[in-house]
C-alpha cells in the first residue's frame, strides 16, 4: 500500500501522549472503525519521543538510529528492505526503502548500503515525523508565523543532478511518458495542423499493477489560458483551458463512460469497467491494482514554479513578507498573481481561477472526480506526478505546494478522503513542438473512447470551427459544465438514483455531495489558517443552469 493511501492508517500514527508516558496501544478493527483505541499501560522511557526527536533535527542522532528508538518506543513494526541494485543508471547505486507497519515508505539511493540506508532513513521520517501530532515541536501561535513549513538542507548541484538522472532513467518513469508520446503522436496524425498545441500537454494514465505492460494514456489535454467571458451562466464556457485542468475533465469524462459500463444490463460491458462496488461504502471504487498517474509536460503555473534556491524559515515572517511564491496564486487570463498581490486590485472585471498547481493540491485531497462524480464513487488520486519539463532541475516547489502545504489535514476530513502524497518525478519530455507552442491560445482535448480531438480556444471558452470534433452549432465544448451534467444524469437514471435525477440545477446536485462539500470546507480553511491565503469563492450563477 503506498504511503498516504487510507484515512485509517493516518490517524493510527496520531499517538497519545500523557503525563506517564508513551501509551502503545491495541489497534483492533473495531476500534478503529469506531475511531478510538484502548491504551495499554508501558514502562515510561527513558527518553521521550520529542527529545529523540530533537536530537536527530540537532543532528546528534543518526536517522536509522531514531527509527529504531521510535518503533521500540511508540510499537510500530519497523523494516528495512532492498528494493536492488540500479545497474541500468549512470554508475551502480544500492537502494533500501523503510516499510513501517505495512506501509512502504520512498526509496533512497547511495553508493554503498549504509548510504542507501541512512537516506531512505531520512525519506522515511520526512513522511513519518509529521504524522506523530503531540511529539513535533510546538510552534507560536499560527497568526504570528508563517506556515509551519518544514526549513530542509539545499541540495548541492551535484546532488540534484544525480536526482535528476536517476529519475529520468527509472524504466517504471520511462514507461507513461512513453504511451504519452505514443498516444499524442497517433492523434495528431491525423491533424498535424494542431500540433503547435501541444507543448503544454498533460495526461492521465492507469496502471495495472499485475501486467509489466499495462499502462495506458485515458486522458490527454493541452491549453495555457483561461476564458476572458464572465457572463456564461448556462454552463457552456469552459473557463479554465490549461493543459491540467482539461486533462482532468477529460478524465471524468473517461470516469463516466465507465460508470456507464458497470450500470449497464450488458454482463460484457459492465466487467470492462474499471470499477467494482465496495460493500462498506456503498460507492463504487478503482478495481484492485489499478492506479492513477498524472504526466506534465512544464511545472503547472502558481507555487510550483518556485525558485530552487528560495529559503522558507517558517519562524521568519520576513521571509514570509518578501516571498509570496508559495502561496495561493490567481490565473488571469495565462497569467499568475500571489492572492497576496496587490495587482490583483486592478483585475476586478476580469475572469480569475486558481492556479493549477493550487487545483493540482485540492485533487490530492478531494479527488480527481469533482463532486457529481462523489455521488457514485470514492475519492479518486493519483499516485504520481511525472513532470517532463527539460527546464525544471528539481522537484522541491511540487513537492512543497501539492504535498507538504496540506500534510497533516487528513485527520480532519471526513471518512474516505485524505491528502494523498504522490511521489513527484523528473522524466523525458513528450513535447513534439517548440517551447512557444505553450503560448498558443487553442487547446487540445481527448479522453480514452474519444474517435477524434476537440480543439478549444482559451480564451473565448468554445470549440474552435476548425476542430475535427464539435457538438453542435453553438460550439459548446464536451468538457463544459453542461456537459457534464448531462452525463451525470444518464449515470443517475442508469443506477436508478431518483434522488439525483429529480435536481433542479447543476449547483443542487454539487450541494447534495455532502462529504465532498465537507471535505472541501476542510481544505479552504485549512488553507487559510495556514497562511497561504483564501481561495477564490466564485459566483454561484454560473452554476445555476438546469438541463
Amino acid at each position: 500500500m503506498g504511503r498516504g493511501g487510507c484515512y485509517a492508517q493516518a490517524v493510527k500514527k496520531d499517538l497519545p501522549h500523557t503525563e506517564q508516558g508513551t501509551l502503545p496501544f491495541n489497534k483492533s478493527e473495531n476500534e478503529q472503525a469506531k475511531g478510538g483505541f484502548r491504551p495499554e499501560l508501558h514502562t515510561k522511557p527513558k527518553c521521550t519521543p520529542q527529545m529523540l526527536i530533537d536530537r536527530y533535527m540537532q543532528g546528534e542522532t543518526h536517522p536509522v538510529s531514531l527509527l529504531h528508538q521510535l518503533s521500540q518506543i511508540l510499537q510500530f513494526q519497523l523494516e528495512m528492505k532492498e528494493t536492488g541494485g540500479t545497474e541500468n543508471l549512470q554508475g551502480f547505486y544500492f537502494a533500501f526503502c523503510v516499510i513501517i507497519d505495512g506501509i512502504e515508505y520512498k526509496t533512497g539511493v547511495g553508493d554503498t548500503k549504509k548510504d542507501a540506508r541512512s537516506n531512505a532513513a531520512k525519506l522515511a521520517l520526512e513522511d513519518l515525523l509529521p504524522t506523530l501530532g503531540n511529539y513535533t515541536s510546538a510552534l507560536p501561535e499560527k497568526s504570528e508565523i508563517p506556515p509551519p513549513l518544514p526549513v530542509k538542507e539545499e541540495p548541492t548541484i551535484s546532488q540534484v543532478s544525480c536526482r535528476a538522472i536517476r529519475e529520468r532513467k527509472n524504466p517504471a518513469n520511462l514507461q507513461i511518458p512513453h504511451a504519452v508520446r505514443d498516444q499524442l503522436s497517433k492523434l495528431l496524425s491525423n491533424h498535424p495542423e494542431f500540433s503547435n498545441c501541444a507543448g503544454t500537454t498533460a495526461a492521465l494514465s492507469h496502471r495495472l499493477v499485475k501486467e509489466s505492460n499495462g499502462c495506458e494514456v485515458v486522458a490527454l489535454g493541452t491549453g495555457n489560458y483561461s476564458t476572458r467571458d464572465n457572463t456564461s451562466s448556462n454552463g457552456r464556457i469552459v473557463h479554465d483551458s490549461h493543459a491540467v485542468v482539461t486533462a482532468r475533465r477529460s478524465l471524468m469524462r473517461y470516469l463516466y463512460r465507465h460508470l456507464l459500463m458497470f450500470f449497464s444490463r450488458t454482463a460484457n460491458l459492465s466487467e470492462k469497467s474499471i470499477f467494482q462496488m465496495n460493500s462498506n461504502s456503498g460507492l463504487l471504487c478503482l478495481k484492485n491494482g489499478i492506479t492513477l498517474h498524472l504526466y506534465v509536460n512544464q511545472l503547472p503555473k502558481g507555487a510550483a514554479q518556485i525558485p530552487s534556491n528560495l529559503r522558507l524559515n517558517p519562524r521568519s515572517m520576513a521571509t514570509w513578507q518578501d516571498n509570496n511564491e508559495i502561496s495561493l496564486h490567481l490565473s488571469v487570463e495565462g497569467k499568475v498573481f500571489s492572492v497576496f498581490s496587490s495587482a490583483l486590485e486592478q483585475l476586478t472585471s476580469k475572469v480569475v481561477s486558481m492556479s493549477a498547481t493550487d487545483k493540482i493540491t485540492q485533487w490530492q485531497v478531494l479527488g480527481y472526480q469533482g463532486a457529481l462524480l462523489s455521488h457514485f464513487i470514492e475519492p479518486v488520486y493519483v499516485q504520481s506526478i511525472l513532470i517532463g519539463d527539460s527546464g525544471c532541475k528539481d522537484t522541491r516547489g511540487m513537492e512543497i505546494s501539492v504535498s507538504q502545504r496540506v500534510e497533516g489535514i487528513t485527520s480532519q476530513l471526513p471518512i474516505y478522503y485524505c491528502m494523498e502524497r504522490p511521489q513527484i518525478s523528473l522524466v523525458p519530455s513528450v513535447a513534439t513542438c517548440g517551447t512557444d507552442g505553450g503560448h498558443l491560445i487553442n487547446g487540445i482535448n481527448w479522453s480514452e473512447g474519444d474517435s477524434s480531438l476537440e480543439i478549444v480556444d482559451g480564451l473565448e471558452g468554445k470549440t474552435i470551427e476548425e476542430s475535427p470534433f464539435k457538438s453542435g452549432s453553438a460550439l459548446a465544448s464536451r468538457l463544459c459544465k453542461a456537459a457534464m451534467f448531462h452525463r451525470f444524469k444518464l449515470v443517475a437514471k442508469e443506477a436508478q438514483r431518483q434522488n439525483l435525477l429529480s435536481t433542479s440545477s447543476y449547483r443542487e446536485a454539487k450541494r447534495m455531495a455532502k462529504p465532498y462539500q465537507e471535505a472541501k470546507t476542510v481544505l479552504r480553511e485549512y488553507l487559510s489558517q495556514q497562511g497561504f491565503g483564501s481561495w477564490l469563492a466564485k459566483c454561484s450563477v454560473s452554476d445555476n443552469f438546469s438541463m
